[in-house]
């Protein structure tokens, strides 16, 4: 498990973990969680908060009031119990896991303000790769939902229909496709932990043990079903034996994939930067859609 901490502000600090276990990743975030909340109390020290980007490996966690009876089937991988709020969900390869370990008193957030920076951050990225990506439908979009934390997926029947726009925010004459990212956050003496999950290239077989986020039925989606993403193939060096001129042609190729695609790391750099953005108060929350 490597361990990178970059500065993304003056009170922000990002920290990279990859092939994490579950079980250490949480112990050592409730660690530093209940160090910060010590610090502020007994010496008034206002620590940096902190944004872990996680690449975990296999895990299904079930949240602090979280039903069993949402496990359909099990496997070989293991099942956490855990102190954030939501039920059962998936961690793995493929899936950008970001653990905020903020300070809500000192940003003035309040529970609500965390729980819409976050889904609006993923719907921000989600949204921008969609409309960038040149294999991306133009009536899909990601929206978050009033009464299921999470951003999904919809599809606008009306642009389909008559090739006119509606408006971007309403869920009218959208037919939702399933979900892309989920969420569940533990607040503790004004201090959060846990964070969000979104599906990028990984594998969503996984989720068919299990009723994601305790909704029977939900349909779990990934951005690279909707958007160009590289793969691994498209990464490396052309082949050695192959004729100059069709190794230039590959290249060729291969750069113009590349061009027309995102990677794991060009999103998960979106979505660092909007975060940080918004920490910094550069971004302001968007009016709440109605239930």
């Amino acid at each position: 498990m490597q361990n990178d901490t970059q500065p993304l502000n003056d009170t922000l600090v990002s920290k990279s973990l990859s092939a994490a276990d579950y079980v250490p990743t949480l112990d050592a975030m409730l660690a530093r969680t209940l160090e910060r909340i010590d610090l502020k109390k007994q010496q008034g020290l206002r620590t940096p908060d902190e944004l872990w980007i996680v690449d975990h490996n296999d895990v299904y966690t079930l949240g602090q009031a979280g039903k069993e009876e949402h496990i359909l089937q099990r496997t070989d991988t293991p099942i956490i119990k855990t102190d954030r709020g939501g039920q059962v969900t998936w961690h793995g390869h493929g899936q950008l896991v970001l653990y905020w370990l903020f300070d809500l008193d000192s940003l003035k957030w309040s529970v609500r303000n965390l729980v819409s920076h976050a889904e609006q951050a993923i719907e921000d990225v989600i949204n921008d790769c969609l409309r960038s990506s040149p294999s991306s439908s133009d009536n899909i979009s990601a929206h978050a939902r009033r009464d299921a934390p999470g951003v999904y997926l919809y599809a606008d029947t009306a642009a389909t229909d008559d090739s006119t726009s509606t408006d971007d925010n309403s869920l009218d004459n959208k037919i939702m496709l399933g979900k892309m990212a989920s969420l569940g956050f533990k607040i503790k003496h004004g201090f959060s932990y846990h964070g969000i999950a979104i599906n990028l290239n990984c594998d969503l077989s996984s989720f068919n043990a299990i009723n994601p986020c305790g909704y029977a039925g939900m349909q779990m989606l990934r951005l690279s079903d909707f958007v160009a993403m590289q793969t691994d193939s498209e990464q490396t060096e052309p082949d050695a034996q192959t004729e100059p001129d069709a190794q230039t042609e590959q290249t060729e190729q291969t750069e113009q994939q590349m061009s027309d695609s995102f990677s794991y790391e060009t999103v998960t750099q979106k979505l660092i930067d909007n975060i940080a953005k918004r920490h910094a108060g550069l971004i302001e929350l968007r009016a709440i859609a109605p239930k």
